[in-house]
């Protein structure tokens, strides 16, 4: 039995003293967005191309449209952003810069708010990054930035012939019982000088990758970085350096390369709902 008062489980209830700092969250973020001259967009709730977003399409919630096309309650907002600024929008507007706030989806009734950047034909990573830990520092949290590069463990998984589903699961043990000497030591990397220092005894095809790396890292104006070469990350469109935002064992925030429609663009999306809990601790 459903009682009147219940919500599904999943979805998001805001009231009060949460709602407020919630308001004032997405009012500072989009402030400070439009100081650096991005522009809001805000996408259709319901797409046709959810699933080249998300690489679990069980975890889309499905209907049909009046012809019955499939579409979806929108789960991922990044390539929507960027499909709709190229592809619908293209001959209206030339501007690069584009920011939304906006809630996704996914099955079966979990609803989670975000805020969002895209950055079209855009590459300089580090800048990306320098732009997230300038919105945390105006928030008044400072959060560790883990820096990874998914071609890495992709080569590595190449060149040693073994599953890359080993570094989607984060199975290290599988990795060590390998005993690569070389292997052992990226397993262990966590910072800039870590990685220089075994830069050169890596296999030569991933070096280029890990040079890259290291050439991004050194150029983030921000202290609490660590570098983690072989993680893996589950998202479907990243192709290159991406990177993670993590306080007090909560995902803040994901970003990273990405292309759409064969333009290389970098975003990332700031985790409304675990800002929430953070923030609401902080002014209690």
């Amino acid at each position: 039995m459903i009682h009147e008062h219940e919500i599904p489980n999943g979805s998001r209830l805001y009231f009060g003293k949460s709602a407020k700092i919630k308001r004032d969250l997405e009012s500072k973020v989009s402030d400070f967005l439009y100081s650096k001259n991005f522009q809001e967009i805000i996408t259709p709730n319901f797409s046709y191309t959810q699933h080249q977003s998300i690489d679990d399409e069980t975890q889309l919630i499905k209907i049909s449209d009046e012809s019955n096309n499939q579409v979806a309650l929108r789960a991922d907002s990044t390539l929507d952003v960027a499909r709709i600024i190229t592809k619908r929008l293209g001959r209206t507007t030339d501007h690069k810069q584009w920011f939304y706030v906006q809630p996704v989806f996914t099955y079966p009734s979990s609803e989670n708010y975000q805020m969002g950047v895209e950055w079209l034909e855009y590459e300089d990573t580090s800048g990306i990054i320098n732009l997230t830990t300038e919105l945390f520092e105006l928030i008044n949290i400072k959060p560790l930035i883990q820096i990874a590069n998914i071609n890495i463990p992709k080569l590595v998984a190449n060149e040693l012939n073994i599953d890359i589903d080993i570094f989607k699961d984060g199975n290290i043990a599988k990795l060590f019982n390998l005993k690569i000497d070389w292997l052992d030591k990226l397993i262990n990397v966590t910072t800039i000088d870590n990685l220089v220092a075994i830069k050169n005894i890596l296999p030569e095809v991933i070096q280029n990758e890990v040079n890259k790396l290291i050439n991004i890292a050194n150029n983030i104006d921000y202290n609490n970085i660590t570098l983690s070469p072989l993680y893996y990350t589950p998202m479907k469109y990243y192709d290159d350096v991406y990177y993670r935002v993590i306080y007090q064992n909560a995902t803040l925030a994901k970003g990273g390369k990405y292309k759409s429609e064969g333009v290389s663009s970098l975003g990332f999306a700031l985790y409304t709902d675990n800002l929430i809990k953070i923030l609401e601790n902080q002014k209690v």
